[in-house]
């Protein structure tokens, strides 16, 4: 199941034709035709909007990553990337394709991520702002880092930020049922198809072979 984790109206006026309104929607990406999407859309925006070398945007931690995509109709428009810290959770590579930027799709795609955290149970999320956006991001209440350290990479300078949350009313922890743990990430709420595999017995199959013995496993 990927079902669209934030749902929205979208109004888009084309220039040879009436206003149209379409819903946008946001998923997690699960498949490889999602990644597709999500490296469709951050090489429309970095590699050709900013000149981004293909080397320092797709820099190995795509496959270790968390990945928003908003969707309009069929067509990804925007992407954001998470990953996941002790105590912080980092999201960077937002991206719009810019027939969307005067929408509000940033806004959804970043709330997305930022409700996202507090469901996982994170306090902070941590980021670094291209500095023309800096007020961009205050809108979600991040603040320049106290510390602030001179941070330049890809021809941009930044600002590193910090968001400090409010606390999920439920969020996901160790005492959280474990069926729900063990959900889709981020379909925690619907019933997953392990839920349905709890109905069978216990045979413990092994495929004609036999289970060691208590003797044989304390040897190994």
């Amino acid at each position: 199941m990927n079902a669209p984790i934030y749902s929205d109206r979208w109004k888009r006026t084309r220039p040879t034709g009436p206003a149209t309104t379409r819903r946008a929607t946001i998923k997690i990406a699960r498949t490889l035709e999602d990644l597709m999407q999500v490296v469709a859309v951050r090489s429309a925006v970095f590699l050709t909007d900013q000149a981004c070398p293909y080397e320092e945007e797709f820099d190995g931690n795509d496959f270790c990553s968390l990945h928003f995509i908003a969707m309009v109709g069929r067509e990804p428009v925007a992407a954001l990337r998470a990953r996941y810290f002790a105590d912080f959770c980092k999201l960077e590579r937002l991206a719009v394709r810019q027939d969307f930027r005067r929408s509000r799709i940033a806004f959804q795609i970043v709330q997305a991520g930022i409700e996202h955290a507090r469901k996982k149970g994170f306090r902070r999320i941590y980021g670094h702002a291209q500095d023309r956006l800096v007020d961009f991001w205050a809108h979600f209440g991040a603040k320049p880092l106290a510390k602030n350290r001179k941070l330049v990479f890809s021809d941009f300078s930044y600002t590193e930020m910090v968001i400090e949350l409010e606390p999920h009313p439920e969020p996901i922890t160790m005492d959280s049922d474990p069926y729900l743990i063990i959900r889709p990430e981020g379909d925690w709420e619907d019933h997953g198809v392990l839920d349905d595999s709890a109905e069978r017995p216990v045979t413990t199959p092994l495929n004609g072979r036999r289970e060691p013995s208590a003797e044989a496993k304390s040897a190994a």
